[in-house]
């Protein structure tokens, strides 16, 4: 089957979302513009990720910082094999990611330098737990998902609001 249509890409990746089909429609060939994103509103989705990304890493901050301690976090990263300061680490970083991703200060950045955070939370804790967040122990799918915010986000772009770009100049 064929529809009479020729796709045609237009634009370099990542930078024009939209595709052109030419149809053929009697005897003259009129051309329709099918856009795979909504320019409009794209933008943002791309300050809702950012918000929410940038609190959820506040929110597992706060939790290390004034619910398991940073001390108590420490004895845990050591517990697991890990140098204890580690956690110190995690934690600064996390707070400084959660802020940048908020802030939109270089949130492209900020958005793949978390990755390594939840990719060793997968690997030292939730991965052995397996797939699913409400096994014992807590799987990694919620981590999966997290991870994937990051990486949209660091695909769509800062979004409105930014106090600094991650663009090229």
């Amino acid at each position: 089957y064929s529809s009479g249509c020729e796709t045609i890409s237009s634009g370099a990746l990542f930078s024009n979302f939209s595709i052109e089909a030419i149809c053929a429609s009697n005897d003259t060939n009129t051309r329709k513009q099918k856009t795979m994103i909504d320019t409009r509103t794209a933008p943002y989705a791309a300050l809702i990720l950012r918000l929410v990304l940038g609190l959820l890493f506040l929110a597992h901050a706060w939790l290390k910082i004034f619910v398991f301690t940073p001390a108590g976090t420490a004895q845990f990263f050591a517990s697991l094999g890990l140098p204890g300061f580690l956690a110190y680490v995690v934690i600064l970083v996390e707070v400084l990611g959660g802020v940048a991703l908020i802030l939109g200060f270089k949130a492209r950045v900020a958005a793949i330098a978390l990755i390594p955070i939840l990719l060793g939370a997968i690997v030292t804790v939730h991965g052995p737990a397996g797939f699913f967040f409400t096994n014992e122990g807590g799987g990694w799918e919620y981590l999966g998902l997290w991870i994937a915010g990051l990486v949209a986000l660091s695909l769509l772009g800062d979004g409105p609001y930014a106090v600094r770009s991650s663009a090229r100049a």
